[in-house]
């Protein structure tokens, strides 16, 4: 059913899904997610993966997952954490591999807002959890949703990590995304 309905409403929207890679490497990476400057980014995502029959999940915060429409947001991937507590949210991370396949939505910058470099979080647990970083982005321009450009987790372990990082600089340079908000996307993500 879902598949169904990301598929119909993709179309309405006048969206389209282009794979860069195997589809199926989406079913066990670490999704990084960019531009991220508006929530309209994790509906397209949803839908995306929903048209492609794909597992996705996203850390939430436990509030979400707890309450009472919290199977809903369980059911749509929401992974809860308790944000009060000091968490080493890499090691959580890997231990939801160990325990089933998804895709884990991370989005480097971490707000919606202008920031001047990207989190390194997402390289952390991809190592971790011995995970592919999967590349995706919603381009407003084209109305098109990018998925499957694939950084294999054997890179990822034997390159330095600037060297990763310049990579997925590169490709959203190239690429030329256009993001729903200009304004806060900064595609300089290393900061220099």
């Amino acid at each position: 059913m879902k598949t169904m309905i990301g598929k119909l409403l993709l179309k309405l929207m006048g969206w389209k899904v282009v794979l860069q890679g195997d589809v199926n490497v989406l079913n066990r990476c670490i999704l990084v997610v960019a531009p991220h400057t508006h929530n309209m980014e994790y509906i397209l995502g949803n839908l995306a993966y929903w048209s492609l029959k794909k597992p996705l999940k996203i850390i939430i915060k436990d509030a979400h997952t707890k309450a009472w429409y919290g199977s809903a947001v369980r059911g749509l991937g929401g992974i809860g954490i308790d944000r009060s507590q000091k968490n080493d949210l890499v090691k959580f991370v890997a231990k939801q591999f160990e325990k089933d396949d998804f895709s884990l939505v991370i989005t480097p910058e971490g707000t919606r807002s202008w920031v001047p470099k990207w989190r390194k979080g997402f390289y952390h647990m991809a190592l971790a959890a011995k995970v592919p970083i999967v590349l995706a982005a919603g381009d407003f321009k084209r109305k098109t949703v990018y998925l499957g450009y694939t950084i294999p987790y054997e890179r990822i372990a034997s390159v330095p990590y600037e060297e990763i990082m310049a990579e997925i600089q590169d490709y959203y340079i190239k690429n030329d995304i256009g993001p729903k908000v200009p304004a806060n996307w900064n595609p300089n993500i290393m900061g220099n």
